[in-house]
């Protein structure tokens, strides 16, 4: 679609559709005032490196920067609105705006008090998941330092797979291991990816 095609779509049917009707792709070229084709590969790769795209110059960029940091503020907005944990697809909702736009994998803790209401949410490591990063001390000095009664582990896998790893499954007893010395209960370990999560704990494996 050209941009003239594009400007009359705008005219006749956006203010009688609503913005529904526009694919991803076309909405970020509103906001850019480019032609969608130009717009080539997939709109997170689109908004992580926008200077890749032809047209897109120092003032468009930073465009896609803060319509995306505009986006990030608004998920994790939503995600206050979950105040208590009642299970695993609580945890996963409430933390999924914090992971969803991370290329790296970040290792988070959910805080909890007596009666599960959410503390707070802290990053504990960024990088790779392996033991040697993901300490227990840091687990548990992050944890009383907000006055935790219980915890919940968090992580993100940025391929889209939330399948747990042979590293996840051994930092995860690591961690439980130190809870038991601690008294800070580790209720599960949930990891995210691909807009879906893994709860160890309703898998069994913690």
């Amino acid at each position: 679609m050209c941009k003239k095609d594009l400007d009359l779509k705008v005219r006749e049917c956006g203010a009688a559709y609503g913005m529904d009707i526009y694919s991803d792709h076309e909405l970020l070229s509103l906001v850019l005032g480019i032609s969608p084709e130009r717009l080539t590969g997939g709109i997170q790769d689109i908004l992580d490196f926008p200077a890749k795209i032809q047209g897109i110059g120092k003032r468009k960029e930073l465009a896609v920067f803060a319509v995306k940091e505009l986006a990030r503020r608004l998920m994790r907005r939503e995600s206050r609105s979950i105040e208590v944990i009642h299970g695993p697809e609580d945890a996963a909702h409430f933390a999924m705006p914090y992971f969803r736009q991370e290329q790296k994998e970040h290792f988070a803790i959910l805080m909890l008090n007596t009666k599960n209401h959410i503390l707070g949410l802290q990053d504990v490591s960024i990088g790779s998941l392996t033991a040697s990063i993901v300490h227990p001390r840091e687990v548990f000095e992050t944890a009383i330092l907000h006055h935790s009664a219980a915890i919940i582990l968090l992580h993100n896998h940025p391929s889209g797979d939330p399948t747990p790893s042979k590293e996840d499954i051994c930092v995860t007893q690591r961690i439980e291991k130190a809870s038991n010395v601690m008294d800070i209960p580790v209720l599960d370990h949930i990891i995210l990816g691909g807009g879906r999560y893994v709860s160890m704990k309703k898998d069994g494996i913690l």
